[in-house]
């Protein structure tokens, strides 16, 4: 290497420290420096703020301030009144899968969890699209079960069509629904018992669903084999909300008695659906 290198001077260079600090650099450092101790700045969250007073820009976190009560998260209510259709909606929030959970749970009356199964949100769509389903099923078979009936004894005799079971369906099998689970909660509530209305009408809109893939077996035209369908699905959708029902007042008094009454009123909904139905 060339000794001419040698002898160059290197402090003003860049990454060199020089020996002597200028007294201007020594005022800039300490403004520097005073500016530093100075208020802390904001940070920013991402994304913009997006508030209801339509205000721009990026939220700041910001430390509470002495004496000012941090805001605590409110809980959203979508209940708007009794004659709001959207006061509703929440209860048909529901998706298919767990639809299907509780339909196959309804065809498994031993296993008495169902309350457990619908106690984060029970709904009402299953209550609905049962009995809907189940009133036609009930006017259009029942129609193609007196036809077959009235084929077989007199296949020359004239058949209609009776439109008077669509309305005898609906009346029985949404007054049952509705009515029979608001009785029981009116009078579990008078009884000191623990009572949910919404749960209630969960359980009895689903104990009706094996009523649909059984009226279809009910179309053979012998009388024993009807009965012995009917006093199947009867017994089971029985089961079903007796067990159910009674896993849920365990702890309340008379639960045998109501138990019993539950039990009692579903044979007789199956039993009727046989008699006027599939006669």
């Amino acid at each position: 290497m060339d000794e001419s290198f040698a002898n160059l001077q290197t402090s003003h260079l860049l990454g060199s420290v020089p020996a002597v600090i200028s007294d201007d650099k020594k005022s800039t450092d300490v403004h520097i420096a005073s500016v530093s101790e100075g208020p802390s700045a904001n940070m920013q969250i991402f994304p913009p703020h997006q508030g209801g007073n339509n205000s721009k820009g990026y939220q700041t976190l910001e430390s509470p301030i002495e004496g000012r009560p941090v805001p605590e998260q409110q809980t959203s209510n979508n209940w708007k009144g009794f004659f709001n259709v959207y006061s509703y909606t929440q209860y048909f929030d529901v998706d298919t899968d767990v639809v299907l959970n509780r339909l196959m749970s309804s065809l498994y009356p031993t296993s008495g969890d169902f309350f457990n199964k619908i106690d984060a949100n029970p709904d009402m769509y299953g209550l609905v699209w049962i009995c809907t389903t189940l009133v036609f099923v009930l006017a259009s078979l029942g129609n193609c079960a007196t036809y077959l009936v009235k084929k077989q004894t007199d296949s020359a005799a004239p058949w209609i069509f009776d439109v008077n079971y669509i309305n005898l369906a609906a009346s029985i099998i949404y007054g049952y629904a509705i009515i029979v689970p608001l009785v029981f909660y009116f009078s579990l509530r008078y009884m000191g018992s623990k009572a949910d209305l919404l749960r209630f009408w969960c359980l009895w809109g689903y104990s009706l669903f094996i009523f649909i893939p059984t009226s279809l077996p009910l179309l053979i035209p012998v009388e024993f084999i009807r009965w012995v369908i009917i006093l199947l699905a009867g017994s089971a959708s029985s089961c079903f909300v007796a067990l159910n029902l009674r896993s849920y007042l365990e702890t309340s008094n008379d639960v045998t008695v109501v138990v019993a009454v539950a039990f009692g009123l579903q044979m007789f909904l199956s039993i009727f659906i046989k008699v006027w139905f599939f006669p």
